[in-house]
């Protein structure tokens, strides 16, 4: 028997994302757990209201969304825990400006150059609504035909609940297979 356990999101572990924005001419990095895809040409990034990289989105209308593996983590793990609004994250990553005026981290395996189309608001939190203008990939996480394999990514995942760190797990079978 199923027991009610509230309302309760329950759709984690998500894929564990830093978003760069530039606030104040200079770029500024967030931790971001809350990424979704609503569409083949966008997703969302949801942030928390007071998180200093929301100004930033707001004044420039775009971001990067840089895909975090295992040896980002330790410099993606302390922009989450500290503040643009009291420390210059600026000088974190290598970085360069893409077309949109996001600045991309050049150690990320895979980043996705976003412009925001809307901003959606509910209680405590902005939701930007973004196009994916283009998504570089290093040829390392590339198949025979430029598609991106996961297997050798290895995006983290992040479970909300828990606050933990997981790791890609493995193939089970092709999608639609399973049907007999």
């Amino acid at each position: 028997m199923k027991k009610n356990i509230g309302s309760v999101l329950a759709l984690y572990p998500t894929p564990l994302v830093v978003v760069g924005a530039m606030v104040e001419g200079k770029p500024n990095w967030v931790l971001v757990g809350h990424v979704g895809i609503i569409g083949h040409d966008r997703i969302m990034v949801s942030l928390a209201q007071p998180h200093y990289t929301n100004k930033g989105i707001k004044e420039t209308k775009a971001l990067s969304v840089n895909i975090i593996d295992e040896d980002l983590l330790p410099q993606a793990d302390h922009v989450g825990c500290v503040s643009g609004h009291t420390e210059d994250k600026s000088g974190l990553f290598e970085y360069e400006v893409m077309e949109s005026g996001a600045p991309l981290m050049k150690k990320s395996l895979l980043v996705m150059d976003c412009v925001v189309d809307d901003i959606y608001e509910t209680k405590g939190f902005e939701s930007f609504i973004c196009k994916i203008k283009a998504t570089y990939a290093d040829e390392s996480v590339l198949n025979e035909n430029d598609k991106i394999d996961y297997r050798k990514l290895k995006p983290v995942l992040f479970e909300m609940p828990t606050y933990e760190y997981l790791k890609t797990g493995d193939v089970l079978g092709k999608c639609m297979t399973f049907h007999k």
